[in-house]
């Protein structure tokens, strides 16, 4: 594997389950640490959720954002690769801060912490079930768009895409009867499926920009460093070495859709043909695959795989 033409693509809410990554905490000691170190930081037991019986505690916004830089984090730690080695970094929403970790921008414990007030922003900004998100499957952007567009407009109930995840795999996000209605006109219009999705907070849609802005506050304490390596961030779907910008993009990011089919696109120009998903689930690779196509596309949620792979390279 030539690691300089690799991407890491680190994964957000969404790709989380009940025992997931069970065979690395039975293996990789270094991966429960991490475990073990972000309940010291949070007093929370990130482990015993994964492995309880209470799927909904997992789909809550303040247990899944930090759960999910966690398990990112502690299967980069169990790489034990330098960033400088590889071609690019990003990461799906939440994912983006295990990519500043990765990169070298922002420490582990200051990125767990400032993804917890997120999260705990997020949740607070909307009265649980005024909000809503959904996946429309079979329908370009351009057409759930459009669609966004005239109920926000003409009904005056805010729904817009939240996540650009595949071409034709579009996340919106906005007011629960914005949303509603929008599922109904996707259907209308010729999509395949339009799927409400177990999330609690209306993410990445202007229902969030009080939340943005009571966010870019609590950055002002934390040490940015510059990047080792590429960072592709959601917000603009490229990468920086401007510390003003990248931190700018984390407070945009949670308002604004996840470019990810540019994101992808635009880390593809630069050479990479490798796309390695760093994190539980298998989410990345699939829209990795639908964006582009002369890739090879490997998830580390398979012990097996890493197993083969890394400790062969190591």
């Amino acid at each position: 594997m030539n690691l300089s033409k690799t991407a890491l693509v680190f994964p957000g809410q969404g790709s989380q389950s009940l025992g997931m990554l069970k065979d690395y905490f039975d293996n990789k000691s270094i991966f429960s640490k991490t475990f073990d170190e972000a309940k010291e930081i949070l007093d929370v037991d990130f482990k015993s959720l994964i492995f309880s019986d209470k799927k909904d505690d997992l789909a809550r916004t303040e247990i899944t954002q930090p759960l999910m830089l966690v398990s990112n984090i502690a299967l980069w730690r169990e790489l034990d690769l330098n960033s400088n080695s590889l071609g690019a970094l990003a990461g799906h929403s939440l994912g983006e801060y295990a990519a500043l970790v990765a990169g070298g921008v922002i420490e582990f414990n200051d990125a767990l912490n400032i993804v917890s007030v997120r999260a705990k922003l997020m949740q607070e900004a909307v009265p649980e079930g005024e909000g809503s998100i959904a996946a429309i499957i079979g329908l370009n952007q351009d057409a759930v768009e459009l669609i966004c567009s005239d109920i926000t407009n003409f009904k005056q109930e805010l729904v817009s895409p939240a996540n650009i995840n595949s071409p034709i795999q579009i996340v919106i996000s906005g007011s629960s009867k914005g949303v509603t209605l929008a599922m109904e006109r996707c259907k209308e219009e010729g999509a395949k499926r339009a799927i409400p999705l177990a999330m609690s907070v209306p993410a990445h849609c202007k229902l969030m920009s009080a939340a943005a802005d009571k966010f870019s506050h609590h950055l002002d304490d934390i040490k940015f460093k510059e990047p080792t390596i590429k960072i592709f961030q959601n917000y603009d779907a490229s990468y920086t070495m401007d510390l003003e910008k990248i931190i700018s993009n984390l407070v945009h990011q949670i308002d604004s859709p996840v470019r990810w089919v540019e994101t992808i696109e635009n880390i593809h120009s630069e050479g990479i043909n490798t796309f390695i998903e760093c994190g539980p689930g298998k989410v990345l690779s699939g829209l990795v695959k639908r964006i582009v196509n002369d890739v090879e596309i490997i998830s580390l949620d398979d012990y097996s795989v890493f197993k083969e792979i890394f400790d062969k390279h190591q």
